[in-house]
């Protein structure tokens, strides 16, 4: 994209403009190796590496710390704890001062930092860790929130509830009420490259530190601390990462902040890249729920109303727990009206890792509970699930509020899951599946058709702005930077295609530059699905600027109507002449006009009253539905997802083969999360499952036999968004829950779908081996009476 190309004067249209196909800027690198990550830079001389030591115990006072065999090890340099913290040895994102860069007198969960070793080489570094002496007064710990009350025990942050209506009421007065519990597990996010920061001291207070983070503003602003230092002094710089999935939101401080402290002691380059299992053991991952519900509802399966409690595993700290809680109860509705709802958010301390930003961002976690609710209603009155969501599906003029009080203007549910349920050929196949267990006593199938309604925009308000710098040099080529930043979702092309349909030139002619603080201040993370909307619209917004010039310009020089005066690809109309791009540029560099500029962009609308429970947190909402297939072996557990359909929708796309990459990447991704992928503490708080040996993330062989993924090529924005595209990153994880409810409806045939199988998940093969057996049991017990 960034060789050097001679424009085509003649063509009828740009290369790579908005909504075009274009392939991701680096792909041809990803697939060669030539992609640059900060692992590859090369290393200047003396450059020295790191690594972290970490507790051995879930909870205790430190007693003693020895590392005078440390220090003495081959290749060390120096050793840090965090009495060498030359400022503030906290990296807590939301200022409550609870998580230390190295604990000091108290630890809180196994693997949390203590101490770092400084060596010449990662392997000096790592064995040096291994002599360390620490000595520990342990302390009571608690792991399991099934252990804990949601209502009185400890927790991270103060909880949220939603409310709207009465709910109790609503429920004691329903015809019937179903009261249950579910256990939603967490997810490790598995980015194929881990953490890693590479710090380089320059003059004075002055640092460098190359940081593979999706939030490069917290981390410059979380390293200034540490060092005791202003804004300024830092400069954060990432060109893409591999993979981040929010778990390098804020889980990239910690790592950066230990690599910027030892360059600025030691006045040399130092580099952390922990292994993946010290990785897995010390970040935060996706929180892991345990859902209460309580419904009432009548025999057509009206839902009357609902009362939630959704308990979450925060860890030892508060870090993003607040908002993901929140998040969670913003979608206990997923795509249904309830009349009455009370939602209840418990974030709880335990001793184990702090959970993090995970993609969805607990909207996820928040949707399971939605779905169950869902199922439980259906078995009841002995209906399809499906035939139960469509009848409490949002309306569009009424039956619209949701339980924080917004009302949902954009609804295409219906249209959506009916063209799905048409395309997919969801009821011949239900009818197909239903033969298929008659007559099968060991191998059951199972379909289910799920929705998917998830609100777009960060629900901390002051996070939803971005900025962008744009320079257009003499020779027509245009230098582009802005706050997102690169993960392999495809941010920069996309922002590229912007720019590019903007000046109408060839998107070889925009360079693509690593996000820095150096350049664009003050950006919020890459994350909550916003990355196009805010940095687009900001790049955008820096674009037109220099057109509106560069047409001021033309209208004066030429003499000519400022209408006279049209973008054409790689050249411009001005009244009757066609001047090439490039041509113009030169022109108005000699007249000394400014073709340089930052551009910038807040998203309107939005608002939110934390205390009230009220407010608009969501620009708009982003749609899709999956219907999957599944069969299990009901001796085993065993599965295989035989089909998947999807039909999902990104308003007006403005790259659909990226979009559609991101919408097939996100289904597996949350298959695994609700299937195979699961986080084990043993009874010491010690995580069990901490590297790809334990922890089973889907393989190629796991996706479905057949696989159709499409876009509502109809859809588009109902807010005046970029190109009235939509949001694409986050909304098609919860398409996996299509998966979760087969499983389910292949465990349900064995009692003949008179039972809610209640199957929690990670749906394992154990899970649903247990599953199976159980229904057997309460089907016997039920003496073939249908179980209302």
């Amino acid at each position: 994209m960034n060789r050097h190309t001679t424009p085509n004067l003649a063509a009828p249209s740009i290369s790579g403009g908005v909504a075009t196909d274009r392939r991701h800027d680096s792909a041809h690198k990803h697939v060669t190796g030539t992609a640059v990550y900060i692992d590859d830079m090369p290393e200047p001389a003396g450059t020295l590496h790191a690594c972290l030591g970490l507790s051995s115990v879930a909870h205790g006072r430190i007693v003693g710390i020895d590392l005078s065999a440390v220090r003495a090890a081959p290749g060390v340099v120096d050793v840090l704890t965090g009495n060498d913290v030359p400022g503030e040895n906290d990296i807590s994102p939301t200022g409550k001062h609870d998580e230390p860069i190295l604990a000091t007198d108290v630890v809180q969960f196994h693997g949390q930092p203590i101490f770092a070793v400084i060596a010449a080489t990662r392997e000096d570094a790592r064995r040096a860790c291994r002599f360390a002496k620490v000595t520990y007064d342990e302390l009571p710990a608690v792991f399991d929130i099934g252990d804990l009350d949601p209502l009185s025990d400890k927790l991270v942050t103060p909880p949220l509830t939603l409310k709207r209506g009465d709910a109790s009421e609503a429920i004691a007065n329903a015809p019937r009420r179903i009261k249950g519990q579910m256990r939603v597990g967490g997810q490790d996010h598995f980015y194929l490259e881990g953490h890693i920061a590479f710090a380089i001291p320059g003059e004075d207070d002055d640092v460098t530190v190359y940081s593979s983070t999706q939030h490069p503003s917290e981390v410059q602003h979380m390293v200034a601390h540490a060092l005791g230092v202003s804004s300024h002094a830092v400069t954060v710089e990432i060109r893409r990462m591999g993979g981040g999935f929010g778990g390098k939101e804020t889980q990239s401080n910690q790592f950066a902040a230990v690599a910027a402290i030892a360059a600025k002691r030691l006045k040399r380059a130092v580099k952390i890249r922990p292994d993946r299992d010290d990785d897995m053991m010390a970040t935060g991952k996706r929180h892991d729920f345990l859902i209460d519900y309580e419904v009432g509802f009548d025999d057509a399966g009206n839902i009357h109303g609902v009362d939630f409690v959704y308990a979450a595993r925060c860890g030892f700290s508060s870090d993003l727990s607040g908002p993901v809680t929140d998040r969670a109860l913003f979608h206990c509705d997923n795509a249904y009206f309830w009349p009455s709802v009370k939602a209840v958010s418990a974030p709880l301390y335990t001793n184990t890792v702090s959970n993090t930003a995970f993609r969805g961002f607990g909207g996820p976690q928040g949707m399971v509970g939605a779905e169950r609710v869902i199922d439980e209603v259906a078995f009841a009155v002995g209906k399809d699930p499906l035939e139960i969501r469509r009848l409490n599906f949002y309306g569009t003029d009424d039956r619209n509020l949701t339980p924080y009080h917004q009302t949902v203007e954009d609804n295409i549910v219906h249209r959506i899951v009916d063209e799905l349920e048409a395309s997919s050929d969801y009821q011949r196949r239900r009818r197909e599946i239903a033969a298929f267990n008659a007559n099968s006593d060991i191998v059951k199938r199972g379909i289910a058709l799920t929705p998917v309604k998830f609100g777009i925009s960060f629900t901390a308000t002051h996070y939803n702005q971005a900025g962008a710098l744009v320079h257009v040099y003499t020779d027509g080529s245009v230098h582009l930077n802005h706050g997102g930043t690169e993960m392999g979702q495809g941010l920069y092309v996309k922002v590229a295609q912007v720019v590019a349909e903007e000046f109408q030139i060839d998107i070889e002619q925009v360079k693509i530059t690593a996000t820095t603080t150096a350049k664009v201040p003050n950006t919020s993370a890459t994350a909550a699905s916003s990355g196009s909307d805010l940095n687009g619209m900001a790049a955008q917004n820096a674009a037109r600027q220099i057109k509106d010039r560069l047409t001021a310009f033309a209208a004066e020089r030429y003499e000519v109507p400022v209408e006279q005066i049209v973008y054409l690809p790689n050249r411009v109309r001005v009244g009757n002449q066609e001047i090439p791009f490039a041509d113009l540029v030169k022109q108005a560099y000699m007249a000394r006009i400014q073709l340089s500029a930052a551009g910038f962009y807040k998203t309107p609308k939005i608002h939110w009253d934390r205390d009230k429970g009220q407010g608009h947190p969501f620009y708009y909402f982003a749609y899709g539905a999956a219907c999957s297939e599944v069969s299990i072996d009901t001796l085993t557990g065993e599965y295989m997802i035989e089909r998947t359909d999807i039909l999902h929708e990104t308003g007006r796309s403005l790259n659909k083969a990226i979009d559609l990459g991101q919408v097939e990447g996100a289904f597996i991704q949350g298959m695994g999360w609700l299937t195979t992928e699961e986080l084990v503490w043993d009874d010491k708080g010690r995580l069990r499952t901490h590297a790809p040996s334990t922890y089973k993330i889907p393989l190629a062989s796991d996706r479905p036999k057949i696989f159709n993924v499409a876009l509502a090529d109809w859809s588009e924005a109902h807010e005046p968004t970029i190109h009235k595209s939509k949001a694409v990153g986050e909304p098609p994880f919860m398409l996996g829950m299509a998966v979760l409810h087969a499983l389910s409806d292949a465990v349900a045939s064995v009692a003949d779908h008179r039972i809610c199988p209640r199957l929690d998940a990670p749906a394992t093969p154990e899970r649903v081996l247990m599953a199976v057996e159980r229904m057997r049991r309460e089907a016997g017990r039920s003496g073939g009476k249908k179980l209302l």
